[in-house]
């Protein structure tokens, strides 16, 4: 994104942050229709920092419209009471729901808008993260039309796949099975649902684009599930051209973020954005669209909240620190996952690669920290696992006169975990030649490592142990208990924390001012990282994939970290 348009945006949340502010709401009496619609424009209105700009401007544009047609309190009510009905799957079987504050907003300002018999709102997209009650959402807009729309409706749901166009059609016939376990009024099939009533002849059935025939259809609601991965709008475009006969028609979009930036969907989120801005006006269509503010950190939780209305809803509170924790974890892809499915923003795989194995090879050289001679000072940084690969300790000496970084890592790895390993095959040959130290059992050692680190300190001056404070509790408790507390320090492993130690570290590296240890693990991570940067701008290695450890270039980091810190 241009800085022209950042700049826009920064000032459309700060303009439309104030005009809200200043709103009577008493004058919309929205609480008269469902006091949740209430509680949720003040929530957006009174807390700005914590919803995104869409979602400021959809909640503007809902009062508008409550002012230009009226809010039809007969209507929403019908459809809230409709939906609380439903019965919908659940972790504990079967079961109502009830509508959330969100929830109540979207769909109030879908059925709300009325002109005579027509309803203003023929188009919806709902642009929300995973877990954000896609399927209950996305099923209750056919059934309604099924149920109580126009006697021969045709309510279709499409998807890219058979298979996932099935999965939400289940929810669909999950929930008639359960209004009518007799089979008396419907007949419900594997991708059909269809009234047996005289006075009804409407259906509901499961598309996909690979659907055989698409033909002769006179479509009155559809919806599309996971447009956002769709490559081709065929699907989309004949469903909705055979909406022409309908007085009603809807058409609802329910999508999380993809990285495919050439599907058709992606032109239309754009379209989406300018109508929510104001540069075009089309009182049919309905956007609420979740993303992170410009300049929201995405390792924040005060960003995961405003992205996911739901977190602590329908998923857990510490849902996205885990899913966070995983990405940084497991490399490229897990995070590409995390931004697209999480954050929900458009995203690609933009890593390059950053330091080569065979720079690596150029700064080795054979460095024995027994050897060392004076006890200078130095840092120590651990990365661990459990049993699932390798942890790393790296000791990080800076001498003042040559200006040059030593870093020297140690490798260890539980032996019992080799076996059947994706790596096996290396790491035996690694521990066959002294280059990573196994450790008995099927999990880490932690003591070994603290007899390790305690070892350093009588050769070198430790003047901190960096760690990671989400992962390292246990072995933290055990240096504390071995005299090293003073000297503890949590390095978080976030983007902005490593931002400066991978420039210093890289300008270093390519200017001879770095040497490391001649292990080949050391050259083994450095050819696996690429370099990330999160939307913020600033930069951190991770895994090309989940088995391309990068440990031993983390730990040399952290210690650069510490280095950078120290206050002499």
């Amino acid at each position: 994104m241009i800085e022209e348009e950042k700049e826009r945006l920064l000032q459309a949340k700060h303009d439309v942050s104030t005009r809200l502010s200043s709103i009577d709401f008493s004058q919309y009496g929205l609480q008269h229709v469902d006091y949740r619609i209430d509680l949720y424009v003040h929530e957006v209105a009174l807390h700005p920092n914590a919803h995104n700009l869409w979602e400021q401007l959809a909640v503007e544009r809902f009062l508008k419209m409550v002012r230009r047609y009226g809010l039809n309190r007969r209507e929403v009510k019908r459809f809230f009471t409709f939906y609380e009905l439903l019965y919908f799957p659940g972790k504990e079987g079967m079961r109502h729901y009830r509508l959330t504050p969100v929830q109540c907003f979207q769909f109030a300002s879908v059925y709300g808008f009325w002109v005579g018999h027509r309803r203003v709102v023929r188009e919806v997209c709902l642009f929300v993260p995973r877990k954000f009650s896609k399927t209950t959402s996305g099923a209750a807009f056919p059934l309604y039309d099924l149920f109580f729309g126009d006697a021969n409706a045709e309510c279709y749901f499409g998807a890219n796949s058979f298979d996932q166009a099935k999965k939400g059609f289940n929810v669909l016939r999950g929930c008639v099975a359960r209004l009518d376990p007799m089979g008396l009024r419907y007949v419900v099939n594997e991708d059909v649902i269809k009234s047996r009533r005289q006075d009804r002849t409407a259906f509901a059935q499961c598309l996909s684009n690979n659907s055989r025939t698409k033909d002769g259809l006179n479509a009155s609601t559809v919806v599309i599930d996971e447009y956002s991965q769709a490559r081709s709008n065929e699907l989309f475009t004949v469903l909705t051209t055979s909406m022409g006969v309908r007085e009603n028609p809807l058409t609802v979009i329910i999508t999380t973020a993809s990285d495919v930036f050439d599907g058709p969907f992606y032109g239309k989120l754009q379209g989406y954005k300018r109508l929510l801005l104001g540069d075009v006006d089309d009182d049919a269509v309905f956007a609420h669209l979740f993303e992170p503010d410009i300049g929201d950190a995405e390792d924040s939780p005060a960003t995961w909240r405003k992205v996911h209305p739901h977190l602590g809803v329908t998923v857990m509170p510490d849902f996205y620190e885990q899913e966070y924790r995983a990405a940084v974890r497991d490399g490229a892809e897990a995070m590409l996952a995390f931004r697209t499915k999480l954050l929900n923003v458009y995203a690609e795989q933009q890593q390059q690669s950053w330091l080569t194995a065979s720079l690596a090879k150029e700064l080795m050289r054979p460095l024995f920290l027994a050897e060392i001679k004076g006890r200078p000072d130095a840092m120590v940084a651990i990365d661990l696992s459990e049993s699932d690969d390798f942890s790393a300790v790296t000791t990080g000496i800076y001498t003042p006169q040559t200006r040059v970084f030593a870093f020297h890592t140690a490798y260890f790895f539980p032996e019992e975990a080799l076996a059947g390993h994706p790596n096996e095959r290396l790491y035996r040959e690694w521990a066959m030649n002294g280059h990573l130290h196994l450790t008995p059992g099927k999990v880490i050692d932690y003591k070994l490592i603290v007899e390790y680190i305690l070892g350093v300190n009588r050769t070198v001056a430790i003047r901190s142990v960096g760690y990671d404070p989400w992962k390292s509790q246990e072995i933290i408790n055990m240096l504390s208990s071995a005299g090293a507390r003073d000297v503890l320090k949590g390095v978080k492993q976030t983007y902005g924390n490593f931002t400066a130690p991978v420039e210093s570290f890289e300008h270093a590296c390519k200017t001879g001012h770095v040497v490391i240890n001649d292990n080949p693990i050391n050259a083994f991570c450095f050819g696996n990282a690429v370099l990330d940067e999160d939307n913020l701008g600033n930069v951190k290695p991770i895994k090309r994939s989940q088995y391309r450890k990068i440990d031993g270039l983390i730990t040399m980091l952290m210690c650069l970290r510490l280095f950078l810190d120290w206050e002499r």
